[in-house]
């Protein structure tokens, strides 16, 4: 019933939108924070993560390790990249409205890969967030882009199978 009104209910896309730009702000914050300075670097974080598989109770589970260890540490400059702007269009796509749930669920990866690496900070709270504008679908992005451009995708659809449609003939 919830999850209906999120999805459904004029309100509830006011609400939304509320919801949806302090994201987009956190977002756009911590990803130009990255971009402005001009000397991110994720290898200093991730090698942190995975001093913390040891113990017996890890921070940071042995596959998450394994993880940053084989793959995104060797790849570091690569990550560099990605999260700086990734942050930053996560945020700009849920500022603008447009492409949210994508922009969301992005969001909610990068949210949790910072938690798999034993960071909270703010984290916890984007996610539960991030999931009730994950939930709502297309009622997040009612008041933004989205509404625009679905309008037009559909549009476009619409000619592009109209012509593509076989004409018909009667015998």
């Amino acid at each position: 019933m919830f999850i209906q009104w999120l999805r459904e209910n004029r309100i509830a896309s006011f609400l939304l939108t509320v919801i949806r730009l302090y994201l987009g702000v956190k977002w756009i914050q911590a990803g130009w924070e990255k971009i402005s300075s001009g000397h991110f670097d994720a290898s200093g974080f991730m090698m942190g993560a995975i001093k913390q598989v040891s113990g017996a109770h890890p921070a940071v589970q042995p596959w998450w390790g394994d993880f940053l260890r084989e793959f995104a540490l060797p790849n570091a400059g690569i990550f560099n990249v990605l999260i700086p702007w990734g942050e930053f269009l996560v945020g700009l796509g849920l500022l603008l409205g447009m492409f949210t749930s994508l922009a969301v669920f992005m969001g909610l990866t990068m949210n949790f890969a910072y938690l798999f690496s034993g960071t909270t900070s703010v984290n916890p709270q984007m996610v539960l967030v991030g999931m009730i504008v994950l939930a709502s679908g297309a009622n997040a992005g009612r008041i933004g882009l989205d509404h625009w451009v679905r309008t037009y995708l559909e549009i476009k659809f619409r000619k592009k199978e109209a012509s593509a449609a076989p004409l018909s003939h009667s015998a």
